[in-house]
């Protein structure tokens, strides 16, 4: 059983209940722990370990090794390339795809976890809720680790959250739109896995009522740091 109780602690000590990560005090005091824990957790191998675990490793790994690069160039306003001193596309590429852990043998980016292995293995939408770039845009960054014992209910919690939060969807009746995070647009084929439409997943979390047919207008991405 893999131990998360470092990451777990350092996330509720870093990070508030909106997402926000206090990077400078993270910095000063505890960037070298981070550090430590990604090195006790390299070069696992998946097939070693059940679904669950696999999953909830996963998902606090790609979210600690984001941080981890955060903590190395803090301070910074944004991931965007241009705040890295390189141009927009190369920087935005070096930051998801240059190998940054040992998995499987085998040096792994971002990237890599996400699109090879997560979206690959479980066909699991929920985990676009979960999985955080350090950006505003991006889904709020829980303040505990995913455990094994109940990972699916955390990830079924965040999607209610992202959902439901305004920042991310919002209905207008009298338009009869969707505004939604182009998170929807960019991972569209995972949610119609599970849905006729992104419109009907969406109304599957909303709390309030939708009507359908509707329209989806995307809204502005946010590649503001999440900072506190």
């Amino acid at each position: 059983m893999i131990d998360f109780s470092l990451w777990d602690s350092l996330l509720r000590e870093y990070v508030n209940q909106s997402g926000q990560v206090d990077y400078q005090r993270w910095q000063l005091e505890t960037q070298g722990e981070l550090d430590q824990w990604l090195n006790t957790v390299s070069n696992l191998q998946l097939n070693e370990l059940k679904d669950a675990e696999s999953l909830s490793f996963l998902i606090n790994i790609y979210n600690a090794l984001v941080i981890a690069k955060i903590l190395k160039k803090y301070p910074i306003k944004s991931i965007l390339p241009r705040t890295l001193g390189v141009p927009n596309w190369l920087a935005f590429f070096i930051f998801f795809s240059q190998p940054v852990h040992k998995l499987n043998n085998q040096q792994v980016s971002l990237n890599d976890i996400e699109h090879k292995i997560l979206r690959q293995q479980w066909q699991e939408p929920r985990i676009h809720f979960a999985l955080v770039c350090a950006a505003i845009g991006c889904p709020l960054l829980r303040n505990e680790a995913y455990q094994p014992e109940f990972v699916y209910d955390q990830l079924e919690a965040d999607a209610v959250r992202f959902i439901n939060n305004t920042d991310k969807v919002s209905y207008d009746p009298e338009l009869n739109q969707l505004f939604c995070s182009k998170i929807f647009k960019w991972y569209e084929k995972d949610f119609l896995h599970h849905s006729k439409s992104v419109a009907d997943y969406i109304k599957s979390y909303l709390r309030i009522p939708i009507t359908e047919p509707i329209s989806i207008q995307y809204l502005p991405y946010s590649w503001q740091l999440n900072e506190q």
